[in-house]
């Protein structure tokens, strides 16, 4: 990976992936419900984005085999993973604004995800989101406990160079803001992806998000200092 570029004297802007860059959330979690259910572990997406949305797959594995009382088959990961690269490459799209928003960004920025690094660089790779990034694309794979313990934010805040005071989070799941918030970082919730519901907004602020948005445009005015000019009204 290339070392990241020196400090600017702005923020630096650390932002989850899955359903707050890529909008993967609702395909991802609409898989697993369908492979659980079809073992005999019946799950709706809703329960799945609930339960799981923002959790490393381990721990969402590790729950669902306690329940069940008994490991799950080889095939579920085999099948889930299968047709989720082919879902990446067929369905897969940016969040709405997000390309838009990450030209006009002009402090550093990183990507700080519970995905595997494979699938992470993919879903970034396929919508064209990756060369933002550089090799600042962190995995939770690279610490030892993923959110809601605060280690991949602060691996992130090691990895470019920062200080927790400097960097604002976004994140679309409890789990990443509580996460982002033991790690000292201050946190915006996002709840612009497809996977959001209504009470999203309440339950990221009950987590700790300072500001909640659903438009990834309204970032521009809520750090005008991380953008060229303020984003017209």
């Amino acid at each position: 990976m290339p070392v990241p570029s020196n400090p600017s004297s702005g923020p630096t802007l650390i932002f989850d992936c899955d359903g707050v860059l890529i909008d993967s959330e609702i395909l991802v979690c609409r898989l697993v419900s369908e492979e659980l259910t079809a073992l005999g572990y019946p799950i709706s997406v809703a329960d799945v984005i609930a339960r799981f949305a923002g959790r490393p797959e381990a721990e969402m594995l590790a729950e669902i085999e306690a329940d069940r009382g008994a490991p799950l088959p080889d095939s579920f990961l085999t099948r889930t993973r299968a047709r989720t690269a082919t879902s990446y490459e067929t369905e897969l799209r940016a969040v709405s604004g997000v390309a838009e928003m990450l030209e006009r960004l002009q402090v550093p920025a990183c990507v700080a995800s519970s995905s595997a690094p494979g699938k992470l660089r993919q879903g970034l790779e396929t919508t064209g989101l990756l060369r933002h990034f550089g090799g600042n694309v962190i995995s939770a794979a690279a610490v030892a406990r993923g959110k809601p313990a605060p280690d991949v934010f602060l691996y992130a805040v090691g990895w470019m160079r920062s200080t927790v005071q400097s960097c604002i989070v976004a994140e679309d799941s409890v789990p990443g803001v509580t996460a982002a918030r033991a790690a000292g970082i201050r946190t915006f919730g996002f709840t612009g992806g497809g996977h959001c519901p209504p009470d999203l907004e309440a339950r990221l602020r009950a987590a700790g998000a300072e500001q909640v948005f659903s438009d990834m445009r309204a970032l521009e005015r809520l750090v005008p200092a991380a953008f060229a000019e303020p984003l017209a009204a």
